[in-house]
């Protein structure tokens, strides 16, 4: 089956399309390998046994900020015809804490230049509110009704995902949290009030120029939406020198300015590291975001190569 130019332009533009209304759900400013995280089709997408770390402490200095943390592993199996991935994140925001398994798989196609694969994912979080924890300021006794219990609840969850990519190319759209979960015990009459999750859309989008033999740049694209929330961009651009390192910078629109190290330190281990500035009021009160990322691939065997992966 050939893919053809006009294919991936069509595809391109019916993505932009559905994303053109929405904004935003996990933020990860290494996303580009992460992407499990964001899009189901990516599992086995690296067509290697693959897992990866990552760790991720936002707006440090600021109480209560939030830090995330996820696990996950992928593979292809039967032929490579099928993608499976498990994740495990643990997410902690304020007096909030989220701490979610997720199943993946994906099916995937072969074409003469790359993949496309389509991907759903099934999750359960276990989310909780320490609403009681809340000192209050108000006048007389200080009680409040919305703070007097707090909250437990186990949801679940799913969503799903289209993803192509080649040796130098990817793109790839996705819908989480396809399911309006009522994160709070109570009714509210008011609709937007209702404390509820909501779907998120992501695009993504990347490609690789080999500039010569010992230098490839990497621009890419992270589009979020979500109802009820502006439209947020990243966008990236990363230069690797060698294969071996990749010094890149970020821009997320009305947020945050970042730099990016990655090294490839053996054919096995990646290892990356990036650091946000805000761009916002926020920038007095904390002193930036830190993410670590760490990924190790299985199944080289002895005397076996292969070609680098960017993505």
């Amino acid at each position: 089956m050939k893919l053809n130019k006009k294919f991936i332009l069509t595809f391109s533009m019916a993505c932009m399309m559905l994303v053109a209304n929405a904004q935003q759900d996990a933020m990860y400013t290494q996303y580009m390998f992460n992407t499990l995280a964001i899009n189901p089709a990516y599992a086995g997408s690296r067509n290697v046994t693959s897992a990866t770390a990552l760790f991720r402490n936002q707006w440090t200095g600021i109480d209560g900020a939030p830090k995330t943390g996820t696990i996950t592993l992928d593979a292809p199996v039967f032929d490579k015809r099928i993608g499976l991935g498990v994740q495990f994140i643990s997410d902690k925001l304020g007096i909030t804490q989220t701490n979610t398994g997720v199943i993946s798989a994906a099916y995937r196609i072969r074409m003469d230049e790359g993949t496309l694969a389509f991907g759903i994912q099934g999750s359960v979080s276990q989310f909780r509110a320490d609403y009681t924890s809340v000192l209050l300021n108000s006048p007389g006794s200080g009680y409040d009704p919305a703070f007097a219990d707090n909250v437990s609840k186990t949801l679940f969850n799913f969503g799903t995902g289209v993803y192509y990519n080649s040796d130098k190319f990817y793109i790839g759209l996705s819908a989480q949290d396809l399911i309006s979960n009522k994160l709070t015990p109570y009714e509210s009459p008011n609709t937007d009030l209702r404390n509820t999750q909501s779907m998120h859309l992501f695009l993504a989008s990347g490609y690789v120029f080999s500039l010569s033999e010992d230098f490839k740049f990497k621009p890419s694209f992270l589009i979020k939406g979500v109802k009820g929330a502006p439209i947020e961009g990243d966008i990236n651009a990363t230069l690797w020198i060698k294969d071996v390192i990749g010094l890149g910078a970020q821009y997320r629109t009305s947020a945050d300015v970042a730099g990016l190290i990655e090294i490839q330190a053996t054919p096995q281990i990646r290892i990356g590291y990036s650091y946000d500035y805000s761009t916002t009021a926020l920038k007095a009160f904390n002193s930036g975001s830190h993410e670590i990322m760490l990924r190790y691939e299985f199944g080289f065997g002895k005397g076996k190569i292969l070609s680098p992966r960017y993505f």
